[in-house]
């Protein structure tokens, strides 16, 4: 590798980096802008919940849609336009004023966040082959930065000057950042035969076992992100900020170990790393669930997250190396899959908490990362040879 290609990776992997901030940014941003949806036009909480639904459906929609474009223009080129259009989303979404305006605006941002998200973590792919080492797992740390920026300034901004002001501040932060990163991103190999090829599903069996793994480390993070305060309130009898460090505590454990993550999986293999893992975070969610107190419940949490952290980014980067597979294709097909049980599962595990209590579930969910555990040799793919671009 050449000085230049390597300067050229190394800005790449910078840019890579900005993008999933700004997309994490995005996310962050949004969440404190949810309630007052329901101040603004006037709906009801069921409403508001079949919007973000469609925040969903658009998501998965977009998803494989996605994967078609990259195959035929390389993950760079749509990057780019899906990370210009997230910069404006949130926006639209502020600016609708009624039912009729805003279900098109959250399938919009849905739709161009989820198309942002394919797009980057392929090209995260690409930058690991390039540099020849594992970046995705402090790329996805980046995204969490993001995400906590974005949801710690969000509310005070809000208050501060309103949520049409606080959406245009994000709008203008989010298109500077793509601006600066847009000119350094680098792009992959990409087969002049599938310029022209229509979209199929991939016949490989083993990207939806891939899939299956991702599903399975994201169900229980939407798990602790959606139930676990409600949990510590009802069934352990905590008060509201003792229940809002459950979160908090896994998440924080999640972004520190995701920044650690690259150098653990390039010294042990993907395969061993998913592993370790996957019972890391089987046995904080089993004590979770178990716990007698909220402390304990809390601490449980938080070591849970030192091993979700790394579960979802090595998926993603086994799917975007897979043999006959475009790491496009492959990447949509596991990011759709995964992220559909964020979507899907928060109202289903709601429906059963509520019959038989979060603590069951959470016990539950430590049966699904076991399971992970006993897939994790289907990650093998994900310990790629250094990519050596032409000179």
């Amino acid at each position: 590798m050449t000085t230049d290609t390597k300067l050229a990776a190394q800005r790449g992997r910078l840019a890579v980096a900005a993008m999933f901030f700004a997309n994490g940014f995005i996310i962050g941003s949004w969440a404190p802008q949810i309630p007052l949806v329901l101040s603004r036009l006037g709906i009801t909480e069921t409403t508001l919940g079949l919007l973000i639904l469609v925040f969903g459906l658009g998501a998965l929609v977009a998803m494989p849609w996605c994967g078609y474009l990259m195959a035929r223009h390389g993950s760079r080129a749509i990057l780019r336009v899906f990370a210009v259009l997230s910069s404006f989303a949130l926006l639209l979404v502020a600016l609708a004023n009624n039912l009729w305006l805003i279900a098109p605006a959250m399938f919009f941002l849905g739709g161009v966040i989820g198309a942002m998200d394919v797009a980057m973590n392929t090209n995260a792919v690409v930058v690991e082959k390039r540099l020849g080492r594992a970046v995705m797992s402090s790329s996805h740390g980046f995204w969490s930065l993001g995400g906590f920026a974005g949801g710690a300034s969000g509310g005070l901004i809000i208050q501060s000057v309103g949520h049409l002001v606080h959406a245009g501040m994000v709008t203008i932060v989010v298109f500077a950042i793509v601006a600066v990163a847009i000119g350094m991103l680098v792009e992959g190999e990409r087969p002049a035969a599938q310029e022209h090829a229509r979209f199929s599903w991939p016949s490989n069996p083993l990207v939806y076992l891939v899939g299956f793994m991702a599903l399975f480390s994201m169900i229980p993070e939407g798990a602790v992100l959606d139930w676990a305060a409600l949990y510590l309130q009802q069934e352990m009898g905590s008060d509201i900020a003792t229940a809002g460090f459950a979160f908090a505590a896994f998440s924080a454990t999640m972004a520190a170990m995701r920044f650690l993550g690259d150098g653990v999986r390039n010294r042990f293999g993907a395969v061993a790393t998913l592993r370790v893992s996957a019972l890391i975070a089987a046995a904080g969610m089993l004590v979770a669930g178990l716990a007698p107190h909220a402390w304990l419940a809390i601490a449980a949490f938080a070591f849970s997250g030192l091993g979700i952290a790394n579960m979802v980014p090595i998926a993603f980067s086994a799917a975007g190396n897979q043999d006959g597979i475009e790491s496009g294709t492959g990447m949509s097909v596991v990011t759709t899959m995964g992220y559909s049980g964020i979507l899907v599962a928060p109202s289903a595990i709601g429906f059963l908490g509520e019959r038989v209590g979060f603590a069951l579930i959470f016990v539950a969910l430590s049966g699904l990362l076991v399971v992970v555990s006993l897939m994790a040799g289907l990650a093998r793919s994900a310990d790629f040879v250094a990519h050596q671009p032409a000179e």
